[in-house]
């Protein structure tokens, strides 16, 4: 069996105003109360645990998609205008990028975490094996 990620935990503000906010914008589908986290299901082996605090570090969160997916989610995002961007550090350019030969784009979720939704894998080097 090949090992996938199951969950990981989100931390929030509010808990159930961002798992409604992936919802909306992702179309992920919205389990609700387990145990003291808002669960929202990405696919059928990941879900997100969204979790309250008081603080926390920004978290990058990069998800794949196909074009349709992009076109439906950056479809919301413009309709909702939330600030976009071509990349990490230009969250906000109001541009996609073409990266690798595919279409990506940077935005921030309620709470500031740096969300990414990418068409195509990154290509990364093969490493040296003399290392």
């Amino acid at each position: 069996m090949a090992i996938t990620l199951n969950h990981t935990i989100v931390p929030c503000f509010d808990k159930v105003v961002s798992a409604k906010f992936y919802c909306r914008v992702f179309g992920f589908e919205y389990v609700g109360v387990f145990s003291h986290f808002i669960v929202v299901r990405v696919n059928d082996t990941l879900s997100l645990d969204f979790d309250n605090k008081e603080q926390f570090l920004s978290i990058h969160y990069a998800f794949k998609v196909s074009e349709q997916e992009f076109d439906a989610i950056f479809a919301r995002l413009q309709a909702e205008q939330i600030l976009y961007g071509s990349g990490p550090g230009n969250a906000d350019d109001m541009m996609i990028n073409h990266n690798y030969g595919g279409r990506g784009v940077y935005f921030r979720d309620p709470n500031g975490h740096l969300l990414e939704m990418l068409t195509v894998d990154y290509v990364i080097p093969p490493q040296n094996s003399g290392e």
